[in-house]
């Protein structure tokens, strides 16, 4: 045990980005010993991990200065993009021989781009994004979808341990994108269903909760929702308890589900679905409820 703390005090990771999921993933790396060097634009984010004893740097340039592992957690493809390749990219900054493991649910063609650049660099990434939401983030059991050669996923293996409790390697440099956008077209499309039964029997009289009781135990049961149900004042612990707030935001469910359509386009698939839930999600956007979880569609499906 004391051999493998010690490895891991001698690893040195870079942590940029530290929204609702990045800090604690964040976290639970310094729980377990890594030592962190930390980046963000939120200040009180950068405070919370500085609190915990990571090293809050000024800028991504000076957290990947000498960093074994580099970890990103970003919104976007256009993000991750600027944050490596950009004007100030940190691609050229980062020590040979590193490690990169991105986080972010971004576009399999930008991961692609990413692997070769930092390939043409000699080093070594792969693309990881996670399911699990803030709860797993938080309890360090999401899981991650790794795209990328399987040396380096064996190298990247025990810090992704250090914050997940399960690990697909769904194949080559972005596989671990593609497996994750399909899986998040499948949440948003039962939560948008979840919500509109819900709404359903609530209209006509139900109790939410007893409802969901019901349903949970029947043909209709789902992860949405038994684990995150969208009505509030039927579980404790879940967004809709209070007011939407923190979770998984409406506007970045509704860029993943942009991300699927792109996918689909490309490949000539049917997700007439995973389009009609893009477009409720877009509307609930353009409403007003972009930063709200995406569990509040159920409130442009009362109105």
């Amino acid at each position: 045990m004391q051999n493998n703390t010690q490895h891991k005090t001698q690893q040195h990771i870079a942590f940029i980005g530290l929204g609702n999921m990045g800090a604690p993933m964040a976290l639970n790396l310094l729980k377990q010993a890594y030592t962190l060097k930390v980046f963000d634009l939120s200040a009180a984010a950068m405070k919370l991990l500085a609190d915990a004893g990571a090293q809050a740097v000024e800028s991504a340039q000076q957290a990947v200065a000498g960093a074994d592992i580099v970890i990103s957690m970003l919104p976007a493809s256009r993000h991750v993009e600027g944050l490596y390749l950009g004007e100030q990219g940190i691609l050229p900054q980062i020590a040979d021989g590193a490690l990169i493991i991105d986080c972010s649910t971004i576009a399999a063609q930008t991961s692609q781009k990413m692997a070769q650049a930092a390939q043409a660099r000699g080093l070594s990434m792969i693309d990881a994004p996670v399911s699990g939401g803030t709860g797993g983030a938080q309890a360090g059991t999401l899981t991650f979808i790794v795209g990328g050669d399987a040396a380096s996923l064996e190298r990247a293996r025990p810090v992704l341990n250090a914050m997940g409790k399960n690990i697909f390697h769904a194949g080559t440099h972005g596989a671990g994108q593609t497996a994750k956008i399909c899986n998040n077209m499948l949440l948003g499309i039962l939560m948008a269903g979840t919500a509109e039964a819900l709404a359903l029997g609530a209209a006509n009289g139900l109790d939410p909760k007893v409802l969901s009781d019901i349903m949970s135990k029947s043909s209709g049961r789902n992860w949405a929702l038994e684990l995150y149900n969208p009505y509030p004042g039927v579980m404790d612990n879940v967004p809709a308890s209070r007011n939407y707030q923190g979770g998984f935001g409406v506007d970045l469910m509704h860029k993943d589900l942009g991300l699927a359509a792109e996918a689909a386009l490309a490949s000539q698939a049917a997700t007439p679905m995973g389009e009609l839930v893009r477009n409720l999600y877009g509307m609930h956007s353009k409403a007003g409820a972009g930063g709200k979880d995406f569990s509040s569609i159920l409130e442009l499906l009362r109105k």
